[in-house]
Order: C-alpha cells, then structure tokens, then sequence
C-alpha cells in the first residue's frame, strides 16, 4: 500500500452540521463550536489519533453523489464517509447528507456545490491517486488546501512535520502518491482551465494523467484548457500539444476590468479623448477621469478609469492607491459613460465590477465637505549645515533630512554590507546646494510671491503656466563657481573607480526630503536625468533636477496632502548607470492579498527601467512565494520595443528582439528575492518594500527601496478624511 511510508492512527468522527438544521440555535451553537475546533486542529495537524473520517454537510435534496465505486482509492475512506452509504435517517425530513468530496462534476449544480468565488474566478480542486487513477473532486469551501483534505480523508494519518516532508515530494517531478490540480471556471472571458500549484513540478505525463481522468469525470471536461502557472509548466504545455493551452498572460490581457484600487468617489466625470496631448493635459482634485490609456504622469484626481491596462507597480498607480482613490481598468468605459462625461457621477470600484452614475445633492455635499478635511502630512526639519559630497558608502537612512530619501536609503544598504546584495556607485548632493542656488538667484523671494498669489492659488492654467516660467528660472541661474568644482572633481573620482567601466555614464536623479514619508511617498513627482557624459553635462542635470520639485504633479499632489512648500528641498543623487539587460521592480507584497505576508510581486521589462513605471505598456508580472518557492507568471511583456544607452549620453529606442519571451528565469527570480529579504532585515518591518532593480547579464544591482506606498486601507495613510 502507498500510504506505508506515512504513520497510521486511528479515526476521529462527527459530523459538519449547518446551522439551519437546528432553528434552535442550541444544538447549533454546540456543534459549530465543535466544528472549529476539530477542523482547526485537523488542517494544522494537530488531532493526536488524527483525523476526520465521514466529514459531511448538510444540502439539498438533489446533491451529488458518491464517488466512483469503480475508482476507489488505495487509501479507501470508511465506510461512513462513503457517498454511497447515506446514515441519514430515511424517517429524517431534513435535508440530506453531501459527502465533502466526490468522484463525479456531472452538471453545473454539481460544480457550484463544490466549488467557490474568489475575485472572477470559481475553482474547486481535485487530487488524483497515482496507484488506483481514482479522482477526489474537493469541497473548496471546507478545505483551503488539496493538501488538508488528503491529510483529512485519505491519509487519514497524524500531520507531523516528517509526515508534511514526505508528502511535499507529491510537488516535485517524482510524486509518489498524488497529482493536485485546480479546476477553474474564469467568469468574465467564459474560459475553463486546469492548472497545478505554482511551485509544482508535473511532468508532461502527470498534465496527461489530470486531462484524461478530468475528462473522464467533468461534465465541460472536453472545454478545459491547461494553463501553465510557472517557467517550468511552460515548458511542459510545449510538450503535451495535444492539450488545449492558454497562458494566465492571455487571460490577463482579455479581461475587461481590472481592479487596481477599490473604493467609491463623487466628482465630475471627465472622459480624455486619445486624440488630446496627454503633455498638456490638467486635472482638478474633484474629476474622475477616463483616460484612453495609463499616462506616465497625472495630478491628483477623485478616481481614474484607464481604458487599457497596465500594472499595479506603475507610479500612477501606486500614487493612486495613496491617494484612496478608486482607480481600475476597464474597456470601452467612454462609450458607456459618455452620456455622464461633464456631470457629476459616483463612481464604486469593487473587485469585479465598477459602476458610474450620477450622484445625489447629498453624496456631492458629502464629499466636499470631506475634501476640505483633509489630513495634513509633516515634512521632518530640514538639515541644511551638511555640505560634503557624500558617497554612498558613508551614509545611512538616518541622513534622509539632509540627502534625500533615496540617497540615503541606498547607502543604507551599502554600509549594511549584504551578500549578493550591489549598489552601483554614487555620491550625495546635499539639499543645502539647492536651498543656496534658488537664493544666490533670487528664486527663493519668487517662490514665496507664487505662494502668496491668490491667482496662482485659485488657477490650475495659472499654475501650469508659472511653474514652468519657474523651472526655467533654476535651470537658467548660474551655478556656484566653487559648487561646480567640487562637482567635477566628485564626478572624477566617481567614473575612476573600478565599477565604474570606460566611458561610464552616470545617472542624475532627485533625491527630496519630502517622499517616503508616513502617509506620502513622492514617487515618480520629479525627474532623473538618464546616461549623462561629462562635468557640464552632469552640472546642468542637477539642475534640471533642482527644478523639478516645482513640476505641477508635485506641486499638486503636495497640495492635496497639505504639505507646506517652503520646507521641500531637492538633493540629488548621482550614480553609475548601469547598461540594464532587463529592470524592474519587486514590491515585498501580494498585490491583492494583504494577509498574504510570503509573496512578492515582481514586474520586468528588457533594457532599461524607465519603462516599468511608467504604466503605458504591461511588463512581465510574476508573484514569487518566498516560502515555498511557487512562481507564478501572470503576464509577459507585451513591449514592441526597449530602451538602451546612447554611447555619447542619453537613450534611445530600439526593437525588442524577445518580445513576449520569459525576462526573469526561475534562478533569477529566486536571486531577487534572496536580495529583498535580506533588505527587508535593514528597514522598519512596518511597510512592505518597494524595490528598484537592474539586471546586467546575470548581475542584479539595487537601485532604490523606499517603503511600498500602494495600500492606504492597509497603511493607515489615506489623505482623504475618515467618514
């Protein structure tokens, strides 16, 4: 028999009652209570003879029945637990007893009664035994893994850690006892798929086993496909072609709605034609857009509805998600709105649906009432006595005052001097410079007028106008003589070293003291300078740096946090660039499941990373289980071309040769992770990480963490004013 290698026990038996067996309540409260205990104890193994035999619930009259008698399993459940044998008085009025798994789907009710909702899909999972080919079609709702209900009702053995490591070989290529596979129903695309864990390792044979004996058993078995969840998987779907395929990157991209921040909002629905200049488009706090694509850059709003997609880990969204806003993907929307554009409207994000209508005088009165009582964010004192050009290695978090966050974040890292974890080197422009070059220039007394300026305060034309006559003012005033020296001979030191490479170029990018901060991340408000050659080039990059803590997104969505101006400094950060062969950003977070504290989201694009977050086009999307090491693909780059260094400074566009092929190999996903537990050791645990990374070869370099900013719900951050 194949259970010898597990350790035998005695049975345990009761019964799963539901509570409109008992109008009572008495028998009820009794039994549900006995129901949690044994069932907690059962999945966590903790049942001294183990385990449930007969575990059953109450249903209709019309129920499924038994499991096969034909397919009956090595490890054959008792008799009570038997569908055939039903213990139910025939004297009983009351409804029937359902056995909580079954050998047959022969109907769609079968399918709803053993299966469950999760977002838009309905999956129930089944096991097949390898020894007797029987198939167990599982009760999702009782058992949240194929593997508490092998434990429960075939094995039937105590759920020891050696008695867990002996079953896990049923996950890799080798199984010894079982295949554990998932049947999936995905609402919206009308698709039906089968599919294995993540982290399983099914050979081509084990895919043919589950397709015949599903076929066999499910009365839509001749609609499913196989879907392949991982890089290995992939590889077998090549091999089984007789099997109907479909990627989950195929299932992603044809969905119509994709919910990346649930909530509700009243504003003014503004539909954005695709024909409009995104570079001149404003927005004001109170509209709900509806934009033809994801923008690279958008001022804050009440809600965005993005008629095609993109990914969760782009700035817009994220900022969104701080914002608590509602903020989804959802196809053909101005068409079906166009009759509300210019009005009104409320607009509810849920998990599978939004829904946009007009709004009542009361819900309109509500909501700006509480627009106007917003939370304020602090900015910490400014340090502006630090003057030295520092290099990554002589600075920690603790000097963001003075460095900025991202600077000091970096050398953080740098000085925790963490295996297989590399920065590319840099050095730190403190804010002091900035503070020094806005007075020496008289910018600093401008500044203060715009602020004071009721018309620059009421006018949102207004302000796009003079923030850009401001920008120019910093770009145009000449830097200190003496600055400028220290700069070069920083910048020499800097593309000397040995990391550094002939030639090298080097990034310029924004390093304020007013991001990262609780309830504000600052992400993607102001600009980086890419491959810059030279001294001259690098002095007008810091300046053009300078100026972009006035761009109208920063400036509006500090704004909305009620951040006070005068006190947000620009330092700056120039670094090694790095020659990407791929880049991306990991975030240490499920991107649905808050309580799901072991898998992190990882996004990829080929060449360099601007891409990634930008939003316009989806990258490669992968959740990474740091646990139990599952990989699973949700999307492939769909990117038509990459970007690369320009050998004289700068970057350009070039085709991608490997369009729609894997960015990130198991190992390399596996390298990733490894680097981001290790930061997750150096920052406060509070806050998942939200990760920069650049990939040169099989080099993986870190560029930025900063606390994930993408959750208000979760974070206890929202702007908005508690109802």
């Amino acid at each position: 028999m194949h259970l010898d290698h597990y350790v035998g026990c005695r049975s345990l038996h009761f019964e799963y009652l539901r509570t409109d067996d008992d109008p009572g309540g008495a028998r009820s409260a009794v039994m549900q209570t006995t129901q949690r205990i044994l069932r907690a104890a059962l999945i966590a193994g903790l049942c001294a003879g183990s385990v449930v035999s007969g575990c059953r619930r109450k249903e209709d009259a019309s129920a499924t029945g038994a499991a096969d008698a034909a397919t009956a399993p090595t490890a054959t459940p008792s008799a009570s637990s038997n569908a055939a044998t039903d213990t139910t008085d025939a004297t009983d009025a009351g409804p029937r007893a359902r056995p909580v798994w079954t050998g047959k789907l022969a109907s769609e009710d079968d399918f709803l009664a053993y299966s469950k909702v999760v977002g838009g899909e309905r999956f129930t999972k089944f096991v097949v035994d390898l020894h007797t080919s029987a198939i167990y079609y599982v009760d999702a709702e009782l058992y949240p893994m194929h593997k508490d209900f092998i434990f429960a009702e075939l094995l039937k053995v105590p759920r020891t850690k050696e008695a867990e490591k002996l079953f896990d070989r049923n996950y890799g290529k080798d199984k010894p006892d079982f295949l554990m596979c998932y049947l999936v129903h995905h609402l919206e695309p009308d698709v039906w798929t089968l599919a294995f864990w993540d982290g399983d390792k099914a050979t081509a044979a084990h895919v043919r086993l589950a397709f015949k004996r599903m076929r066999e058993t499910f009365y839509l078995g001749d609609k499913v496909k196989f879907r392949p969840n991982s890089n290995d998987q992939e590889a077998v779907a090549a091999e089984v072609r007789e099997i109907p395929s479909i990627t989950n990157d195929a299932l992603y991209k044809a969905v119509g709605y994709q919910p990346f921040h649930k909530g509700t909002a009243v504003g003014k629905l503004r539909i954005v034609r695709r024909a409009d200049d995104s570079s001149a488009l404003t927005f004001a706090p109170d509209e709900i857009v509806v934009l033809p694509e994801p923008l690279t850059d958008i001022t804050p709003v009440a809600g965005i509805i993005s008629q095609s997609f993109s990914t969760p880990l782009s700035h817009v969204n994220i900022r969104a998600a701080a914002w608590d806003v509602p903020n989804v993907g959802l196809r053909d929307a101005a068409k079906t709105y166009a009759a509300l554009d210019g009005k009104m409207v409320s607009f509810e994000a849920g998990a599978t649906s939004a829904t946009v209508r007009a709004a009542t005088p009361k819900e309109i009165a509500a909501s700006k009432k509480a627009r106007q009582e917003r939370s304020a964010v602090q900015v910490p004192k400014a340090n502006l006595a630090a003057t030295t050009l520092a290099t990554l290695d002589t600075l920690h978090a603790s000097d963001a005052s003075a460095y900025g966050s991202k600077t000091s974040n970096l050398g953080e890292i740098v000085s925790a001097k963490l295996p297989g974890v590399a920065v590319p080197p840099g050095f730190g422009i403190p804010i002091s410079y900035y503070a020094a070059h806005l007075k020496a220039a008289g910018i600093d007394a401008h500044v203060n007028a715009l602020l004071e300026d009721p018309k620059f305060r009421s006018s949102m034309t207004e302000r796009k106008s003079a923030l850009e006559k401001l920008r120019k003012e910093i770009e145009d005033a000449p830097l200190d003589p003496a600055f400028v020296t220290m700069l070069g001979e920083s910048l020499s030191k800097l593309t000397a070293g040995e990391d550094a490479g002939a030639d090298a170029g080097v990034f310029v990018r924004s390093s304020t003291n007013a991001e990262d901060l609780p309830g504000f991340s600052g992400a993607g408000l102001y600009d980086t300078v890419p491959n810059v050659h030279g001294a001259p080039a690098v002095a007008l990059a810091v300046k053009k740096v300078w100026a972009s803590v006035w761009n109208l997104a920063a400036y509006e969505e500090r704004e909305l946090y009620r951040i006070d101006h005068r006190q947000v400094y620009g330092a700056v950060l120039v670094q090694i660039g790095i020659s990407a062969t791929a880049a991306g950003v990991l975030v240490t977070a499920h991107p649905t499941d808050a309580s799901d504290k072991n898998t992190f989201t990882v996004n990829a694009k080929s060449g360099l990373g601007m891409r990634v977050v930008d939003g316009k086009k989806l990258p490669e999307i992968l959740l990474y289980n740091v646990f139990n090491k599952g990989l699973r693909i949700v999307s492939r780059s769909d990117e038509d071309t990459m970007l690369v260094f320009q050998p004289d400074g700068g970057v350009r566009e070039i085709p991608n040769p490997k369009k729609g092929e894997p960015i990130l190999t198991n190992a390399r996903v596996a390298r990733l992770a490894d680097a981001a537990q290790k930061l997750r050791g150096i920052f406060p645990k509070d806050r998942p990480l939200d990760i920069e990374w650049v990939l040169r070869g099989e080099e993986i370099f870190i560029v930025q963490s900063r606390p994930y900013m993408g959750g208000p719900a979760a974070l206890g951050s929202s702007p908005r004013a508690t109802p």
